[in-house]
């Protein structure tokens, strides 16, 4: 069967590369993937299947029953479809034709790639048991996230994966390997809005005034002492503030302060906790300064939790296709993603697909206007994920 997949793996690398790059010339904005959703069910159909469209608005849902004998297993696998508002800087023939959008965050790449697991699946329906599920999310990108939506519309219901799994560019890793890790992997996210309400004026009288950019100073120093005096050493906790508005002059105090930022953490008991808090604190300050604050929370993804015993399968099986010195361990990541909706339900693993050609000048970061991967990857990516499916198809009781 590896051998199988291997060579058909190979055999359509030119259909998934072919596939990615038109999506990442028509890239769509988080909860619009309308055309994209679309191409991905005429590709499903092309292959005999009967995809589900509609779901969550823009999802696309398919199923490949193996037909070797009767299974009631059933494995998820997940592709998110949706671009970024970022204007692409890249000189190459598949650059995004939407001004203003772009694929940055690969995926385009996931999307091909799940497609190519399904071709190759297809394929090989008579040569195992049980059920693949594909999975064509939108909207990984903005909140409250296309994961949430689908789950609501039924995804993890008839029928019900025992474990998904989902994977992701990772342009730090180069082409041709493999991350892992087990347990704790990804932060929750959640955005914070902050605005302070004071009695601006002219800043030669601050005794005639109450001043919003020192009492807002005050609560962004404080707000950072919560994390570090009240988390517990085993969670991991990030607070940034990437927005600090105070629209006087220099001599002029404004009358109100906006502040925003994010707070990330591995641990949802912490997570309400810091919270919490956070906006006792903030408007605590501010109303012993004379002013007001209002705290206003924008609730993100949970964090995201690779299943220990899934994640080792998984990690062995990638093993037995990609050789040991390919497949490495990652660190924690404090960045979100929402298929950690996933990972609270059911038994989940979350994996990085090397996209990193250092020789070809291929490094840039995701969200990035340059961003792009070696495409190499599109044949490594398709390949792998319906050999992990298989084996987890195939596995022990």
């Amino acid at each position: 069967m590896l051998d199988s997949i291997k060579s058909l793996a190979k055999q359509y690398a030119a259909d998934s590369i072919a596939t990615r790059r038109h999506l990442h010339a028509n890239p769509e904005l988080s909860f619009h993937e309308y055309k994209t959703a679309r191409y991905v069910a005429e590709q499903l159909k092309a292959l005999g299947l009967t995809p589900q469209e509609g779901v969550a608005n823009t999802g696309v849902v398919a199923l490949i029953e193996g037909t070797k004998a009767p299974s009631g297993r059933v494995v998820g696998l997940r592709a998110d479809m949706d671009a970024l508002p970022i204007l692409e800087a890249n000189n190459v023939p598949y650059k995004s034709t939407v001004d203003g959008v772009m694929h940055a965050c690969g995926h385009d790449v996931h999307t091909a790639s799940l497609l190519g697991t399904a071709r190759i699946l297809n394929v090989l329906r008579d040569q195992f048991e049980g059920t693949v599920k594909l999975v064509f999310q939108p909207a990984e990108e903005k909140a409250p996230g296309g994961a949430s939506l689908m789950i609501k519309d039924g995804v993890l219901e008839n029928p019900a994966p025992g474990s998904m799994l989902g994977q992701h560019v990772a342009p730090n890793i180069p082409v041709g390997k493999i991350g892992f890790r087990e347990g704790m992997y990804m932060a929750s996210t959640d955005e914070l809005y902050l605005t302070v309400k004071g009695k601006g004026g002219h800043g030669a009288m601050p005794d005639q005034l109450i001043d919003p950019v020192l009492i807002a100073s005050h609560i962004i120093v404080s707000l950072q002492q919560i994390i570090s005096r009240n988390r517990k050493p085993a969670n991991p906790s990030v607070l940034s503030f990437g927005r600090f508005i105070a629209d006087g002059v220099t001599n002029v105090i404004p009358n109100e302060v906006t502040i925003q930022g994010t707070f990330r953490c591995m641990d949802e008991e912490w997570r309400e906790d810091g919270l919490r808090r956070m906006q006792k604190m903030a408007e605590g300050i501010a109303e012993a300064m004379g002013a007001r604050c209002e705290f206003e929370v924008v609730r993100g993804y949970p964090y995201l939790k690779n299943h220990p015993e899934l994640t080792r399968r998984t990690r062995a099986a990638a093993v037995d296709y990609m050789g040991e010195s390919n497949v490495v361990d990652l660190d924690l990541w404090m960045a979100g993603e929402d298929f950690a909706f996933y990972s609270q339900v059911v038994d989940s693993c979350f994996y990085r697909l090397g996209t990193r050609n250092e020789a070809r000048g291929i490094v840039s970061g995701v969200h990035t206007p340059t961003f792009d991967i070696d495409e190499a990857a599109l044949e490594t990516g398709p390949g792998l994920m319906a050999w992990l499916a298989l084996q987890e198809l195939a596995k022990s009781e």
